[in-house]
């Protein structure tokens, strides 16, 4: 298992080792231990969910309060979707800025999104399924939405915008510019505050 660390800090591309043989296919798409070392804490999971899309379906950009926000574990066992990391943490050195990692199921690639970032993907394929691991429950009042079209953000999705697909939710959602001024986004010092209480076990 190879794992990169992307331009946004907290958040690192996962490429597992493959095992090939006349029957198929073994990896270890998920290494708690692995992980570990480089984030310098256990992740402490508490739920699994999985979406299935069409291509140019586009689910983003979702973010939780922090603390204790929701730490993300993302793969992709059917297909291909191009999923963002963009760094909303007010204050962070990368602030406004984002990076990618395609997952699909020849690579079997996943990415690790930390407390405090915000998370979007677009499906590059019909049935595209994505499954994510998280540190936290679902919790509505506590979750939020940056409008993934925000030209400021200016995610760079490989597709033809008239074709994507988008919820009322996600395009209603605020700009990342009006998410600051409304004071919901996490700041880069309460979520290093929380990644450093973790680490500590604090």
């Amino acid at each position: 298992m190879q794992i990169r660390e992307l331009k946004i800090p907290d958040s690192y591309e996962i490429t597992p080792k493959q095992f090939g043989d006349d029957r198929g296919v073994f990896l270890e798409w998920y290494r708690f231990d692995k992980l570990a070392e480089i984030v310098g804490h256990s992740i402490d999971l508490k739920q699994a969910n999985t979406s299935v899309s069409k291509r140019g379906s586009v689910r983003g950009i979702h973010f939780a309060d922090i603390p204790p926000g929701q730490a993300k574990y993302v793969t992709a066992p059917r297909g291909a979707v191009l999923d963002f990391v963009i760094d909303i943490r007010v204050g962070s050195p990368t602030f406004g800025q984002w990076d990618s990692v395609l997952l699909d199921d020849v690579d079997r690639r996943a990415i690790y999104i930390a407390e405090g970032l915000g998370h979007c993907f677009v499906a590059l394929t019909d049935d595209a399924t994505v499954s994510y691991l998280v540190t936290d429950t679902f919790n509505p009042a506590r979750e939020h939405g940056i409008n993934p079209l925000d030209p400021e953000v200016g995610l760079e999705f490989g597709i033809d915008l008239e074709d994507a697909l988008l919820s009322v939710k996600d395009t209603e959602a605020p700009s990342l510019a009006e998410a600051a001024a409304a004071g919901i986004l996490p700041t880069w010092e309460a979520a290093r505050a929380f990644t450093d209480s973790l680490n500590t076990g604090a």
